[in-house]
């Protein structure tokens, strides 16, 4: 969503990183450039002249440690001010009242609010252990009532029967009594939408809202429909009167303006964002978080919380017995290459990690990229269990076997077992050092550097962490120098992958070992 913003920013901040001092034109012909980059990602005008007002009088003012160059104090002042622009901290949905909290869900036709509620329900149910009841008061809409029930199914979360014929606001009243006498916690009510505000439609939320008396009311917005997004919050909230915002499709190729508007012209905080279809596909918003992307310092925090759902400790355990051993089948490769589509692919996690956000053009053009993981797991899936176990058996048959089960060719082959080979090699000259896999010892490493032990081969177990703790894990990430840009311990001057044994990347001097495509050392 932000890439355009952050290579902008990118190149006007480094810019004046470099330099030993700063004039006052140096400041004010950069940000002349800030605001110019703000105002083309769509970020509202008067929210892009208070920004840029407030940066000018700090950066001007600035009393510079020695320490500190003149142009990292701007990009501190800038990162700072981002952050406040985002709402400062983050704020979850509340659900600090008499059980059933009512939740109310409002916004236009088509901005994703059934699939958010769906979203949302699953979220409280799975992560929260909540008892959630979803009601569809939209009965303008075809099916709109029977895709909620089908949602419901998929998630396993209770919907109000549809009665024929009944009104919005009678419907509310009967989900708010089905709630009571269930014994469930939320009610989520999915109100109707229209292709545009009309007076029909606000008069309706009100009186939902009259009737149901609702805890929260959060506005869903397409976050790809820019600045029409913080007028509809801004019309939503003085006729309704809304708590906090949803924004959809925040893994779109937009420019991000809403995001950065919506907040500093409603003063409403963003509460949650869709990154994805599938249900487990929402984020709560963390404003620093958002920031650090933006400005290229990445996102610790996220990844690691991000590694910590999704590698599996069992499997985990199993391969560091077997790596103990120096053993690493095709088996093990395609563990590996799926827990890193899981993760958010090659340039999901170099976006998350310091400094590395720019690398995912270089990557991409070196041919490293989601399709081609997508293409070795296809290949490793068309072969026997004996192949896969002993790749040393497979001759020119069975690879033209392979390769037409695969939709792929030889060569295609023969890069994978290039890149297993390679791989293989790498963990015996680990030995009893690979806890558990390529992935697992990249967030073991990265740990390592903040100085954090613990669960998971070097992770904080993040099962036991509360919101202030994984702030503070921020924070000592940024003290051990992996909150800036560049700032990765073990990659300045080429380096490698910490807790992958020296393993390369492309574009900071040779390859990551054996994938396939890339530049060799020259």
């Amino acid at each position: 969503m932000f890439e355009n913003l952050q290579d902008r920013l990118g190149s006007i901040l480094n810019g004046l990183t470099g330099r030993g001092a700063l004039s006052e034109a140096d400041v004010s012909a950069a940000l002349r450039e800030v605001r110019r980059a703000l105002l083309e990602a769509d970020v509202a005008l008067d929210v892009v002249r208070s920004f840029t007002d407030r940066v000018r009088e700090k950066a001007v003012g600035a009393e510079i440690l020695k320490s500190i160059k003149p142009g990292q104090m701007v990009v501190k002042i800038v990162h700072d001010e981002l952050i406040e622009m985002l709402g400062g901290e983050g704020v979850g949905i509340d659900l600090n009242a008499p059980a059933p909290v009512v939740v109310m869900m409002v916004g236009l036709q088509g901005s994703g609010k059934t699939t958010t509620t769906a979203k949302i329900a699953n979220r409280l149910t799975s992560r929260d252990r909540k008892k959630v009841l979803m009601a569809s008061l939209d009965t303008r809409r075809p099916a709109a009532q029977e895709q909620l029930r089908q949602l419901g199914v998929q998630t396993g979360v209770d919907t109000l029967p549809v009665i024929a014929g009944q009104s919005p606001t009678d419907i509310a009243a009967r989900a708010v009594q089905a709630a009571k006498l269930g014994g469930h916690d939320i009610v989520i009510l999915d109100t109707a939408g229209r292709t545009h505000i009309d007076e029909p439609l606000m008069v309706e939320m009100a009186d939902i809202k009259k009737k149901s008396n609702p805890h929260e009311i959060l506005l869903v917005a397409d976050s790809l429909t820019g600045q029409d997004a913080v007028n509809l919050a801004r019309n939503f909230d003085e006729r309704v009167g809304i708590t906090g915002l949803v924004l959809t499709r925040m893994d779109g190729d937009g420019r991000g303006g809403a995001a950065l508007s919506m907040r500093a012209v409603t003063g409403k905080p963003i509460k949650l964002i869709g990154v994805g279809e599938k249900m487990g596909e929402l984020e709560e918003f963390h404003p620093r978080r958002i920031a650090d992307r933006i400005l290229g310092m990445g996102d610790i925090v996220s990844l690691v919380e991000r590694a910590a759902e999704n590698i599996d400790a069992e499997k985990a355990a199993a391969m560091a017995a077997k790596m103990a051993k120096g053993k690493f089948d095709l088996n093990d490769l395609a563990d590996q290459l799926g827990q890193m589509q899981k993760m958010g692919g090659m340039g999901g996690i170099m976006g998350m990690m310091p400094g590395m956000s720019g690398m995912k053009d270089k990557m991409a053009a070196a041919g490293l990229n989601d399709k081609l993981f997508g293409r070795q797991i296809a290949i490793i899936s068309s072969m026997t269990k004996a192949e896969r176990a002993n790749p040393d058996l497979l001759k020119h048959s069975r690879k033209k076997r392979i390769a037409a089960g695969s939709g792929t060719d030889a060569s295609d082959i023969n890069k994978l077992l290039k890149m297993h080979r390679q791989m293989a090699d790498m963990m015996k000259m680990m030995g009893g050092k690979g806890k558990g896999g390529m992935m697992k010892q990249l967030m073991g490493g990265l740990a390592g550097k903040m100085g954090l032990g613990g669960g998971m081969g070097g992770m904080p177990d993040l099962s036991n962490m509360d919101p202030k703790q994984l702030e503070a894990l921020q924070k000592q990430a940024e003290a051990a120098g992996l909150g800036r840009p560049g700032g990765l311990p073990g990659l300045s001057g080429g380096g490698g992958l910490p807790g992958l044994g020296g393993a390369k990347l492309p574009g900071l001097g040779g390859g990551f070992p054996g994938l396939p495509g890339l530049p060799k050392k020259k």
